[in-house]
């Protein structure tokens, strides 16, 4: 889950900014994610500037990102769960950040590592695949894996784990037809699941 917006420093710092960023992201092109940041991060960037906003002035911002609609409603109601319960503060643990709306285990494990520099393992569809694909975890969903790799995985790697196999997932191990003629790992990967590869 790689949000180029994430690696702006004054985004990457902000564990508000990197929380509501993360959720504008799901389903939804990195390109259309940046500007639709930017256009929200410019009227309102803090959990009480944003709980002044409506839902429809937030949607209007944040259009055309993936249920654009959806996401406005669960940024209103996120900010609103910062101030009351947290005193303005995003949390910095994972199981309090589950506790609100919208936000999953992908989500969380994200905001901890890039916000706070917590060790998190972020498991979206690539890692999912990859791991399973190599023969390194056999699980079936992204949750599965996640817990999988934080009994496997050394802690040294989790934080940057994700965004290596997203670079790795988008450019050579394809969901399908991977590049396994240039793959490095070509040798130690049991191409678990490939039918067809180049």
């Amino acid at each position: 889950m790689k949000i180029p917006y994430l690696s702006k420093p004054h985004v990457k710092s902000d564990p508000f900014r990197t929380l509501i960023a993360c959720i504008l992201s799901l389903r939804t092109k990195d390109a259309t994610t940046d500007a639709a940041s930017e256009r929200l991060f410019a009227v309102a960037d803090t959990p009480a500037s944003m709980s002044k906003l409506t839902a429809s002035e937030i949607a209007k911002l944040i259009f055309p990102v993936g249920f654009y609609n959806q996401k406005s409603k669960q940024i209103v109601e996120i900010s609103k769960t910062i101030i009351e319960k947290y005193n303005g503060n995003v949390p910095s643990e994972i199981d309090e950040l589950l506790k609100m709306k919208g936000v999953g285990r992908k989500t969380a494990n994200l905001v901890i590592t890039e916000a706070f520099n917590k060790f998190g393992i972020c498991v979206d569809t690539h890692v999912h695949r990859i791991t399973n694909r190599w023969g390194y975890v056999k699980t079936k969903s992204p949750d599965e894996t996640e817990f999988a790799l934080r009994k496997k995985l050394p802690k040294k790697y989790w934080i940057n784990f994700n965004r290596l196999l997203v670079t790795y997932g988008q450019n050579l191990c394809h969901p399908v037809s991977p590049e396994c003629g240039r793959c490095k790992m070509a040798m130690m990967c049991k191409r678990v699941g490939v039918k067809k590869s180049r």
